[in-house]
Parts: C-alpha cells; sequence; structure tokens
C-alpha cells in the first residue's frame, strides 16, 4: 500500500479552503465520474509522516493481529493450480504437501512424501480421483489409509488453503476468510511472489500505510488516517489511487487482520465499493542460510456496480494481467521493506 499521509487531524480542520484529496471520503455524494484532478505532490511539497507512523504504534496493531488464531490454515496457491489429472506438491511451514483433485473435484491434500519409499509424489497421476505414486503406483485417495492421513483443505473459489497441525493454533473447520464482493460480476487476480522473511514483516508492512507516498508515489498519494475511526487492530484510510500525475481516484480503504498470517484491504466508499485485496504470508521453511522463506500471495477481487465495470469484467482476461503487473511493481518495493525490517531484527538493530 502506498500513500500519503495528511497532517494531523486538528491541523486540517484549520484549512479554510481544502482540496479535494484532503476531504474524506467517506459521507460525500457519490460522483458520476470517479476520476478527479488531484496532482501528485512533490517531495518538498508532502506532508512528512516519520512522526505518525512509530514503531510502537505499528507494532501494536501487529501484536494484535498475530493474537488472531488462523487455525492452522495456510495459503497453498490459486483455485486452479490444482487440477483432476494430476497431483502437484508445496512445501508449507517446513512440510512437503501433495494436492489433487477426487471425482468430484473437491481438493485433497496430505504429506507429500509417499509412505512407501519416500518419493515425493509430484506430478503423478489421477484417475478418478485417486492418485497413483510415478514410483511403484501405490494409490491414495481421500480417505487415506494407516500410512497416510490426509490434511483439512478449503477452496474458496479464488484460493486454496491446507490445514497442517500448528504448535499454538487450535484448527478451525474453516479459515477466516474476509468478506469478499459478489463473484459474478468480480475480477479476481493473484499473483505470489517468494520473500525472505518472516510473516509478520509481511503483515507489519501492510501495518504502516504512512510509508505510501514516499515509497509508492507512482500508485498512491493524499493518505489520511483517520484516527478517530481507527483502532490497533482496524486502520480506515482516505487515499487517491493515481492514474498519472494529475488524476486519481480518491476512495476510503479500511485494513484489518483476520488471522495472524492475512492482512485485507477493503474499499468501504468511493469507487470500487466492497473490493477487497488479501494478502498472505505463508511460512515455506528456511533457504541455504538457515533465513526464513515466505510466500506473498496477493489476491485482488475488484468490483464496481457501475455498469462500466460490467463490461470491463467481460474482458477480465485482458484487465487481469494488467492488475498483476500493478501489483508486482508495488510489491517489488514493499518485498524490500518486509525483507529489511526481517534483517534488522534478526541483527538486533530494529528501531524501536
Amino acid at each position: 500500500m502506498t500513500l500519503e499521509a495528511d497532517r494531523p487531524r486538528a491541523s486540517r480542520a484549520r484549512r479554510s479552503a481544502p482540496t479535494p484529496a484532503a476531504v474524506p471520503v467517506a459521507g460525500r455524494p457519490r460522483p458520476r465520474v470517479p476520476i478527479e484532478r488531484v496532482p501528485q505532490p512533490r517531495e518538498d511539497k508532502m506532508s512528512e509522516t516519520w512522526r505518525l507512523a512509530r514503531p510502537s504504534r505499528i507494532g501494536a496493531s501487529l501484536e494484535l493481529a498475530q493474537q488472531r488464531n488462523a487455525g492452522g490454515w495456510f495459503v497453498a496457491g490459486v483455485s486452479g493450480d490444482v487440477g483432476r489429472t494430476e497431483s502437484t506438491t508445496r512445501t508449507i511451514a517446513g512440510r512437503e504437501v501433495v494436492l489433487w483433485r477426487d471425482e468430484r473435484g473437491e481438493l485433497v491434500a496430505g504429506p507429500g512424501s509417499c509412505p512407501h519409499l519416500g518419493a515425493l509424489m509430484d506430478r503423478c497421476p489421477v484417475i478418478d480421483g485417486t492418485m497413483y505414486c510415478r514410483w511403484h503406483g501405490l494409490a491414495l485417495t481421500r480417505e487415506g489409509d494407516r500410512t497416510w492421513s490426509p490434511y483439512r483443505t478449503h477452496d474458496d473459489g479464488v484460493l486454496i488453503w491446507v490445514g497442517l497441525p500448528t504448535a499454538g493454533e487450535p484448527p478451525t473447520d474453516r479459515p477466516a476468510l474476509p468478506v469478499r464482493p459478489p463473484a459474478r460480476g468480480s475480477v479476481a487476480a493473484v499473483i505470489a511472489e517468494p520473500a525472505v522473511c518472516e510473516p509478520q514483516d509481511v503483515i507489519a508492512n501492510r501495518l504502516d500505510p504512512w510509508h505510501g507516498a514516499w515509497f509508492h508515489p507512482y500508485a498512491f498519494s493524499h493518505l489520511v488516517v483517520d484516527d478517530a475511526a481507527s483502532t490497533p487492530d482496524r486502520l480506515v484510510t482516505d487515499v487517491t489511487f493515481r492514474l498519472n500525475k494529475t488524476w486519481g481516484v480518491p476512495v476510503q480503504a479500511v485494513f484489518t487482520c483476520p488471522d495472524s498470517r492475512t492482512i485485507v484491504m477493503t474499499i468501504t466508499d468511493g469507487e470500487g465499493e466492497g473490493s477487497v485485496v488479501e494478502t498472505h504470508a505463508t511460512p515455506l521453511g528456511v533457504d541455504a542460510e538457515g533465513r526464513p522463506l515466505t510466500m506473498i500471495t496477493e489476491a485482488t477481487i475488484a468490483y464496481s456496480d457501475r455498469p462500466g465495470f460490467k463490461i470491463a469484467s467481460a474482458l477480465s482476461p485482458l484487465l487481469i494481467p494488467m492488475i498483476k503487473r500493478t501489483t508486482r511493481l508495488l510489491w517489488m518495493d514493499d518485498r524490500d521493506y518486509a525483507e529489511r525490517r526481517y534483517e534488522l531484527r534478526r541483527r538486533g538493530e530494529f528501531p524501536g
């Protein structure tokens, strides 16, 4: 997320003629055209944000997020990653996990090592819901047997989840999914990027909207954190999504953490109301140097009730690559942020 923080609220109230971008979006009459002329300010005209982005403030929100039970659920990929004719494997929290679909198309997952001689059960044939190990043909189904027990699974239509026994996380029947816009008429785009950090570093990045315009000026500007509406576990922001250096789309966005490895941005007012951006941090294991690896999976589920968006959603094969390109560009920056945060913590040099 990348946005510009405005001055403290008391200072804003003394302005006689605030610019459109500085006015909170909530409560405004909905404009016929959502685009506004909001020139991107130069750095010497932008509000400094370091006083607002206090390490203790971000840390308090992160601590609350880390206390939310994830139920042992981990995002394992996109729904379309797993088909009915061949298995695929993932490494999640240091475990090899195999996934395939049964005869009904439902997701199946379990230990990725064959209980016979330890083969990695990747790209194994699946016939009528039964997977056959490529080494010796051991057949496994979703029922398992005395040598192989399946894991919990969930397919939410956009992402696939695997439930693993996880210390400190009482198991739940399903992951804590956020409220999403209607699947019919929305457009979903997912990217996945690995990072050398822990899941908490990914969540901390998203709990710091104040780095916005200073780190991603090409995408966001004019951020105001609404302190009156925000709490340590709910950040309410007014922000302008930039189209170019002159024009932008002001919206209100709320950030919440439904579990310890997920943070969600929901557009609550303005263009695209109801759209969500879900950021999921899945621990993978460690690299050759013993550093933690985390997969950042970000699902953008865009929605608008404007007639024009129905046309755009019909052209989703063209729209989805554009969303993915923008998301990857942002995460090139934010991955650096998360990895730097981890490195400073590892060295015992993290501020605060």
